[in-house]
C-alpha cells in the first residue's frame, strides 16, 4: 500500500469515527438517552432561559401527555391524547423549524379506564432508531411506524391490562426485540416482541407475591434496562415489590430481589467500575436499594446497601462516577457516595418534581411541575449554578441533541439553545 493511500485511508477512517461521533450525540432514542441514564454527552447547552431568551423554537402541543420526546436526525417524536383518552395521537416535529410534519391519530379507544391527576392516556415515550419509531400507549395499543412515511407497519392491541391510574412504562429496544411492562390492576407480566412483525417471541408473568389482593399496590411505571455481567446480558425488571432479572432472549429469571415498595417508576442504574445496580423501591417505603447481579436465585439478603432518607418516587437517578445524585419528589436534591450509601449532602429546590433529571457538560439540571429548571455543578458540593422558568411545567423527561434542550411542558415543546 502506498504511503498515499495509507494516509488516505486514515484520515477516512477518522472522519468516518468523527462522523459517527457527531450522529451520537444527535440522536436521543429513548427516555433518558442514547444509554437510558439521563446522561448526555453534548457540551455547550444552555445554562439559562426564559420565554424570551435562549428559544430556537417554541411549538405547541395539542391535548395531554407526558411522554418525552426522542430523536433521531432531523426528526422529533412524542406522543398525546385526549383528556379522557378517547383518541391516542403520534407526533413528527421538524428539528430545525419545529413545525409539525407528522400528525397521526393512531387509536380510537373505548372503556377507557380513569387515570389520576399526575398521569396521562400519552405518558410512556417512544423508542426510535434508524427508519423506525415504536409509540405505545399502554394496553390501548402499539404500534411500529416508518419515520421516513410515517406508515404504520404493524399493530399490538391484544395485551390486556387495566392500568387502574393510566399507562407509564415506555418500550425498551435491544437486540431484535421490543420489551415492554405490563404492571396493572389485574395483569402484571412482561412481553418481548419482534420488531420487525410485532409478533410475541415470550411473554412472562411476574410471578411475585404482593402480598395483597389489592390491584392498585400490583401497578408498576418503570422501563428496563440490559446489562452485562460475567459475558451475560440481563434484562433487568423492576416492578411492585420485586425487581427481575430475566434472559433477554427468553425471559428466563437469573435472580431477584424483594423489598416493600409498589408503583416503581424510577429506571435501575448499573455501575461496571463498581459492579453495583441500583434500585429505585418506588412508593410506600420508597428505598434505593443496591445489590450486586452475578448471584442466582433470591439476592434480597446480600443487598450491599440500602438508604430511604429523601429517595425520590417518581424522578430517576442519576449516576455519574462514583456519586449518585436525585431529587425527591418534594424537591430535596442528595448526593450519596455509590459504592457505600452515604450522604455526601443534601440541599433544597423549590417545587414538586415528576420529570427524572439529565447530566451533561459537569451540570445537573432539575426540572419542577412549575416549569422552574434548577442547574446545579455535579459535584461533592451542593452549589447551585442558574435557576429558569418557563411558562407551563415538566412532567415529561428531557431530551438533548446537539447543543440542544428539549423541553416538553404540558402544552409546548421547546428547543433551547444559545
Amino acid at each position: 500500500m502506498s504511503r498515499t493511500r495509507a494516509v488516505s485511508l486514515v484520515v477516512g477512517l477518522l472522519l468516518s469515527c468523527g462522523s459517527a461521533a457527531l450522529r451520537a450525540g444527535e440522536n436521543w432514542p429513548q427516555i433518558h438517552g442514547p444509554r437510558g441514564d439521563g446522561h448526555s454527552d453534548s457540551t455547550g447547552l444552555p445554562l439559562t432561559w426564559s420565554e424570551s431568551k435562549n428559544v430556537k423554537w417554541k411549538t405547541a402541543i395539542h391535548d395531554k401527555g407526558w411522554s418525552s420526546p426522542v430523536i433521531w436526525g432531523n426528526q422529533v417524536w412524542l406522543t398525546t391524547a385526549t383528556d379522557k383518552g378517547e383518541h391516542s395521537f403520534v407526533l413528527c416535529l421538524d428539528k430545525t423549524t419545529g413545525k409539525v410534519i407528522h400528525d397521526l391519530k393512531l387509536f380510537d379507544n373505548e372503556n377507557v379506564d380513569d387515570i389520576r391527576k399526575y398521569n396521562t392516556y400519552a405518558s410512556p415515550t417512544c423508542a426510535i432508531e434508524d427508519g423506525r419509531v415504536y409509540v405505545h400507549f399502554g394496553s390501548y395499543g402499539t404500534a411500529c411506524l416508518d419515520t421516513r412515511t410515517a406508515k404504520v407497519l404493524w399493530t399490538r392491541r391484544d395485551l390486556p391490562c387495566n392500568h387502574f391510574r393510566g399507562p407509564g412504562s415506555s418500550p425498551f429496544l435491544f437486540g431484535n426485540m421490543v420489551y415492554i411492562h405490563y404492571d396493572g390492576f389485574d395483569h402484571q407480566y412482561i412481553v418481548a416482541l419482534d420488531k420487525q412483525t410485532g409478533k410475541t417471541v415470550w411473554k412472562k408473568d411476574r410471578d411475585v407475591d404482593y402480598g395483597t389482593d389489592n390491584g392498585d399496590i400490583m401497578k408498576a411505571y418503570c422501563t428496563p434496562i440490559v446489562i452485562e455481567v460475567g459475558g451475560k446480558k440481563q434484562l433487568i425488571s423492576a416492578t411492585s415489590k420485586a425487581a427481575l432479572a430475566l434472559d433477554p432472549s427468553t425471559g428466563e429469571e437469573f435472580w431477584r430481589i424483594r423489598y416493600p415498595g409498589f408503583s416503581v417508576a424510577a429506571r435501575p442504574l448499573y455501575s461496571p467500575a463498581l459492579g453495583l445496580l441500583f434500585i429505585n423501591t418506588g412508593f410506600g417505603k420508597g428505598e434505593i436499594h443496591t445489590v450486586k447481579p452475578d448471584g442466582r436465585g433470591d439476592l434480597t439478603d446480600s443487598v450491599v446497601w440500602r438508604n430511604k432518607r429523601s429517595m425520590p418516587s417518581k424522578p430517576s437517578s442519576l449516576l455519574i462516577g462514583d456519586l449518585l445524585f436525585q431529587v425527591d419528589d418534594t424537591g430535596v436534591p442528595t448526593c450519596l457516595e455509590a459504592k457505600t450509601g452515604e450522604v455526601v449532602w443534601t440541599g433544597r429546590l423549590d417545587g414538586s418534581y415528576s420529570s427524572s433529571p439529565l447530566f451533561a457538560d459537569g451540570k445537573i439540571y432539575f426540572f419542577n411541575h412549575d416549569g422552574l429548571t434548577s442547574v446545579i455543578e455535579a459535584g461533592r458540593t451542593f452549589k447551585l449554578l442558574a435557576t429558569n422558568k418557563l411558562d407551563e411545567g415538566f412532567m415529561a423527561s428531557p431530551a438533548v441533541s446537539g447543543k440542544a434542550l428539549f423541553l416538553r411542558t404540558k402544552t409546548h415543546l421547546y428547543r433551547l439553545e444559545e
